[in-house]
């Protein structure tokens, strides 16, 4: 398990937080709700529904626009959430952060505007075993249209990387390295500092899927030095819809636009378009303005509770989880790395994993059933799909035994 910081003192107090979000006082069939589906998407703190509420009903115009009130404070509310994600990240400039629709624009839009811009043919793009298709299936269209290969560096029977196998693998035509932090099947951590030194060392530029890992780990991009770093908005307890890239500011002004039209122009005649710097070069039309605004309470509500007061809540309730999962007769968990975050996928002997979450469900009990979109993972590890419950700090050790229940009820069924 990852190592829990000493730094923060402070104590998750989760019966508190939970009086935060709403939803989690949800009834199913008349019985309590237990959300073990938080790698899906996050349930979101009264302050981020507020600040959404808020918006619409006192601050609604669009930004970088108007001179009028409401816009110059739209606008405002807007910048503060960039200058809270880049103090988030600890990027170097608020320039280096882009708004974006989550992480699935935000790696298509790296993919489009860094890889059509720089690979040719004979360039090679790694990818890793683990990715999920948002993080493969933009390479593939970009492979395509420029004659770059992609290469998949391989996992152990554990889900971790083969550190060896990638170092081989690396070359003077290495261009690009894509790699998760967390995967959202396995819940394997990747040592992403590692990686990116090593892929630095041949000149390639890395892009890390940051989607599981923001809401869970401290992430600090200046000393992971990676060079693009992706934030889905809705797995960190802010709305559907928004997100962040994260890129290196020299990179990112060499970098074609990803789209055009609205505010990310300068000029425009019939014959030629200029075009602002980063990061409104990457933010064409009307964004997701209330999104964003209620992403920056997000963070704040992140920022509060305090990152490694998380971490350490979170390894507490994943280390029961898996001891307790493993008491059930017939389970497999798929991914045991040493580094893992609180996540538990898992497949039985005696029934299928939709089987297993729809009886689940009869018992309020929501975790994710399918291929969790990893298809390639899926096929690795000889399986259609896995159960997965996915953890985070407003959960409790009550509900993990009330989900040891509902999996031994799905013994009595299916046996």
């Amino acid at each position: 398990m990852t190592p829990i910081s000493t730094e923060n003192k402070r104590k998750i107090d989760v019966e508190k937080i939970r009086k935060d979000f709403p939803a989690l006082h949800t009834s199913v069939e008349g019985r309590p709700l237990v959300y073990l589906d938080n790698a899906a998407t996050s349930q979101k703190p009264l302050s981020v529904i507020e600040a959404t509420r808020e918006y619409y009903i006192n601050q609604n115009a669009n930004v970088h626009r108007g001179v009028h009130y409401l816009s110059r404070i739209a606008t405002t509310l807007f910048e503060e959430t960039r200058e809270k994600a880049h103090r988030f990240l600890n990027s170097r400039s608020p320039n280096e952060i882009i708004f974006t629709k989550g992480c699935t624009e935000a790696i298509n839009l790296v993919a489009y505007s860094y890889g059509r811009a720089f690979l040719k043919p004979g360039d090679e793009i790694l990818l890793t075993n683990m990715e999920h298709h948002s993080n493969i299936v933009p390479w593939q269209l970009v492979a395509e249209a420029t004659g770059a290969k992609i290469r998949v560096i391989p996992i152990n029977d554990c889900g971790e990387l083969l550190l060896d196998e990638f170092e081989k693998m690396l070359s003077e035509r290495t261009k690009i390295v894509g790699c998760v932090y967390i995967s959202n099947v396995l819940g394997t951590i990747n040592p992403i500092k590692e990686i990116t030194k090593k892929a630095h060392e041949v000149g390639a530029v890395v892009l890390v899927d940051g989607a599981q890992s923001t809401p869970h780990l401290r992430v600090d991009v200046q000393d992971l030095d990676v060079d693009f770093y992706t934030v889905s908005g809705h797995k960190m307890y802010a709305p559907t819809g928004v997100g962040v890239l994260y890129g290196k500011l020299d990179l990112l002004e060499k970098m074609i636009p990803y789209q055009g039209g609205g505010d990310m122009i300068r000029t425009v005649s019939f014959e030629k378009t200029t075009y602002k710097e980063p990061p409104h070069k990457f933010e064409a039309g009307t964004p997701n303005i209330a999104g964003v605004v209620a992403m920056g309470s997000a963070i704040d509500y992140i920022e509060n509770l305090g990152m490694d007061a998380i971490q350490a809540y979170e390894n507490e309730l994943s280390i029961y989880a898996h001891e307790r999962i493993a008491e059930v007769p017939g389970i497999r968990v798929i991914g045991t790395a040493k580094e893992k975050a609180g996540l538990v996928s898992f497949v039985m002997d005696c029934a299928h994993a939709h089987d297993i979450g729809t009886i689940l469900d009869s018992e309020g009990i929501a975790v994710r059933a399918g291929h969790h979109c990893c298809m390639p993972l899926m096929e690795r590890f000889g399986i259609s799909a896995t159960a997965r419950a996915s953890l985070a700090f407003y959960n409790t050790k009550e509900e993990i035994d009330i989900l040891i229940k509902g999996l031994y009820k799905v013994r009595e069924i299916f046996k």
